[in-house]
């Protein structure tokens, strides 16, 4: 009974989908939390079975890569601080490819590209932007905006296994960081401060949220799904105040073991 009134419901209402749509960036998510793992699920599936697009490492080729990379990961569940840690899989990849992003599908599958890996100098910043990708998913931030960009029935076709192409459209453009499919600044700015408080309940210093920002500020080629984020100094001024409110604990920052992580990269 499920999927049949599931689409009775796409179907009947498009006044909520036209208001919705206008809402502010905290407006209403129409997708349950089943939805997002199912939706995530199926990207994953359609990820891994096009290798030539996207060249996901093996883990069983690069073991010590995602030793490093599910380390990270664990630190920050062990936290409790992460919404849906149980419910959602939590599951790292890593791309070899040239694209300077990171991006976590619905349901907590989390993708970081090799560039974007190697461009952090320290294992806090890069749990910093560990952080911010699934605090991303935690707050279903991912399945509003997906709605607003192509609307609530065709990602309810998604997920009944009814429209496999435009699946593979929305993947791609989440890899690439399309512009239309950027979240809110309001979105930006909750997951930076999830991210911090994440990090400040480990070992990390939690000022790694900033590392990203402070890097590419001032770059006269910043990747360009930045074009639409808040301002990178004001991320960072903001990142800061939130650290200093924590109590502004100094945590560590594991450079070494980055590198480790680095070099163990193609």
């Amino acid at each position: 009974m499920r999927k049949p009134m599931r689409l009775l419901v796409a179907l009947a209402l498009p006044a909520i989908l036209f208001f919705s749509a206008c809402k502010d960036d905290n407006g209403v998510n129409l997708f349950t939390v089943e939805d997002d793992m199912a939706f995530g699920l199926q990207m994953k599936e359609m990820i891994q079975s096009d290798p030539a697009k996207y060249p996901v490492l093996n883990k069983n080729q690069h073991p010590e890569a995602y030793s490093h990379i599910e380390r990270v990961r664990d630190s920050i569940l062990a936290t409790g601080l992460v919404k849906y840690d149980k419910e959602f899989v939590w599951e790292v990849f890593i791309i070899n490819d040239t694209i300077m992003n990171a991006f976590c599908t619905p349901g907590g599958y989390v993708y970081f590209f090799t560039d974007m890996i190697k461009f952090l100098d320290n294992e806090a910043e890069f749990a910093g932007v560990m952080g911010h990708e699934m605090s991303h998913a935690a707050r279903r931030h991912s399945t509003q905006q997906l709605t607003k960009a192509y609307g609530l029935q065709i990602l309810l076709s998604i997920v009944l296994g009814q429209n496999p192409n435009q699946l593979a459209e929305i993947a791609a453009d989440l890899a690439a960081g399309i512009a239309f499919l950027a979240f809110s600044r309001s979105d930006e700015y909750q997951a930076d401060e999830d991210a911090v408080k994440y990090l400040y309940a480990t070992s990390y210093d939690a000022r790694g949220v900033a590392g990203f920002f402070e890097k590419i500020e001032g770059n006269p080629q910043p990747p360009e799904f930045l074009s639409t984020h808040p301002n990178p100094g004001n991320r960072v001024e903001k990142i800061l105040e939130i650290w200093q409110s924590l109590g502004g604990k100094v945590g560590e920052t594991y450079p070494d073991r980055y590198q480790q992580f680095k070099n163990s990269l193609p």
